[in-house]
């Protein structure tokens, strides 16, 4: 355009300057007008072709403005999405500047913040325990991570930090994680463990006991038998009895508990099953100096059961029974035919005079390990829940504290009487 115009110019000051010498030839003039027309159209033409270029110039730009407006609306709600992640994350997020300068932080990482601060009163954004761990782990170890315990609290918050620099940037990425429930978890699975380890060789050790003391209280009973006429021989015999029967209820007790044998059920004369119990309980009411009485107008009561773990759940209860009594006081079995729902089943109770069962222990009897004495481990009654439950049958108990207890076990009754019964 600049050279349109500077060829253009100068032709037309010639012109002008010969036409105004010889204004007053037509023809000249008519010359010059042309010319002049000529230029002024080639002008007009430079200027709409300039309009054009302006024209196309102002779409292009309104079109990339629209092109720039549309991607800062979406880097806008791109951010949104993030920022709306971050804050919805389970873990905690923060952005942390050098030396430990807290930049950011999600919604999960300022709750862990507050809590932390309201732990040890301390009015700093990042609590101190938190700054030394982090001034402690290097940048280039990212990923590394390390465990910050809050206490304090009702329970202590274990965290798991990790680090990772921002590229570029002297910043640092910090990811808090809740391990409080994985760390539980992870120390029950353990606990489980030894425990199922324990209980393995706990039965392993009760079932070789179990063989010498069957046998030791064979030669006890020998020893009973042949010292009859020395009254303080038998009294030492009834000692050693006692002795070898609460160790034989206990190594039974935890094969029942631990040891997964099958049951195995028979038709059993309830009345003559109790009758063996009581006689094998003697020895243990007399060197307590208590009694047992007996109570019943049944006989011929026969249930489905498995003689041997009913009469270790017979004998769990009754040494309950022992230990809540003082020397003199007396154990009642009694057994009654009752109806549940028109179908008839036995009760068989046993009650003491004992100082009683405190409401906050009732609840928690039966729960393995339970015990309010040091030297008893606990499954005497659990494994007689065990046992009623194996057999289908029902378990009471009733205490009245410093009056005594009553434990009734209930079992439906066999629909036919039988000739025999499973004996010893």
């Amino acid at each position: 355009m600049q050279g349109l115009f500077a060829s253009t110019m100068p032709s037309l000051l010639t012109t002008r300057q010969k036409s105004l010498k010889d204004a007053a030839n037509p023809v000249m003039l008519a010359e010059a007008f042309e010319v002049f027309s000529s230029a002024a159209g080639s002008l007009q033409h430079s200027y709409d072709v300039l309009q054009g270029e302006v024209g196309r110039l102002r779409r292009e730009l309104e079109l990339r403005n629209r092109d720039l407006a549309d991607s800062i609306a979406e880097n806008e709600r791109m951010r949104a999405r993030l920022g709306y992640i971050l804050e919805n994350l389970p873990c905690g997020v923060m952005v942390i500047g050098p030396p430990i300068e807290l930049r950011y932080a999600n919604d999960v990482a300022r709750r862990l913040l507050a809590s932390a601060a309201a732990s040890d009163d301390s009015a700093e954004p990042i609590p101190a325990p938190l700054a030394q761990i982090l001034a402690r782990i290097d940048v280039p170890a990212a990923g590394e991570e390390r465990v910050w315990v809050i206490k304090g609290t009702a329970e202590p918050t274990t965290i798991s930090i990790t680090c990772a620099p921002i590229p570029g940037s002297r910043e640092r990425v910090v990811i808090l994680r809740d391990i409080t429930e994985q760390r539980r978890i992870q120390e029950e699975i353990e606990l489980s463990r030894r425990m199922k380890a324990l209980a393995e060789i706990t039965a392993l050790l009760a079932h070789e006991i179990r063989n010498p003391l069957g046998s030791l209280e064979l030669f006890a009973g020998l020893v009973r038998d042949a010292t009859r006429h020395e009254p303080q021989i038998s009294e030492w015999v009834v000692h050693l009895q006692a002795g070898l029967r609460a160790l034989s209820a206990t190594v039974n007790n935890v094969l029942n508990f631990y040891a997964d044998t099958p049951l195995t059920t028979v038709p059993l004369d309830l009345v003559k099953l109790l009758s063996r119990t009581m006689e094998f309980l003697q020895p243990l009411a007399l060197q307590r100096g208590m009694a047992i009485r007996w109570m019943t107008t049944e006989s011929g009561v026969f249930i489905e059961g498995d003689e041997y773990r009913l009469q270790q759940a017979f004998f769990n209860v009754a040494i309950n029974a022992f230990r809540a009594m003082s020397a003199g006081g007396t154990m009642t079995i009694s057994l009654a035919k009752e109806l549940h729902g028109g179908v008839p089943w036995v009760r068989v109770a046993f009650e003491d005079e004992g100082v009683g069962i405190s409401p906050e222990h009732l609840a928690r009897i039966f729960e393995a390990g339970f015990t309010t004495r040091q030297s008893s481990p606990g499954l005497g009654l659990a494994v007689c829940r065990r046992v009623m439950d194996q057999h289908g049958g029902e378990l009471e108990v009733k205490s009245t504290v410093g009056q005594g207890t009553i434990f009734s076990l209930s079992f439906p009754v066999l629909g036919v009487k039988h000739e025999r019964c499973s004996g010893r």
